[in-house]
């Protein structure tokens, strides 16, 4: 096979349709437009909706945007933490979705410093806020990030 003999594969290209071209191409006169009426006469755009309030106006308007890059965190708290694991504990993802505290891991898991922690631990986890890591550092215990 040669370039001069490629070929587009049967059925894959269409003429154009020639319309208000006379009679004789059977799109002659109101060009398929049919007879009278808004849409023969002139082009309304797609989203007209004949005067009737558009679908943009009858919803209720969202405030601001949600950023596309937004990173969703499961969290969890000092005091979940103190509750649910013993002096000397490592705690991770894994084992915090075991217990159930958080449901799923979204796009990570963030330790946040509400309640106040006494005990030694060894805290992995994706995101740690400055107080969370400040109170964990301060009871002895080691901060991971992921």
């Amino acid at each position: 096979m040669s370039l001069h003999q490629l070929r587009p594969a049967k059925g894959a290209t269409k003429r154009r349709r020639r319309v208000a071209r006379g009679i004789g191409s059977g799109l002659g006169k109101t060009a398929g437009r049919g007879t009278k009426g808004q849409k023969a006469r002139r082009q309304i755009h797609p989203r007209f909706e004949g005067g009737q309030t558009p679908i943009q106006r009858r919803l209720p308007v969202k405030k601001g945007f949600r950023n596309i890059n937004h990173k969703e965190y499961a969290i969890i708290n000092l005091d979940d933490l103190e509750r649910l694991f013993e002096a000397g504990d490592e705690v991770t993802v894994e084992k915090l979705l075991a217990i159930g505290i958080i449901p799923g891991v979204k796009d990570g898991v963030k330790v946040l410093g509400f309640g106040e922690l006494n005990k030694k631990l060894k805290v992995t986890a994706h995101r740690f806020s400055k107080t969370a890591e400040a109170a964990i550092g301060k009871a002895g215990g080691e901060v991971i990030r992921l």
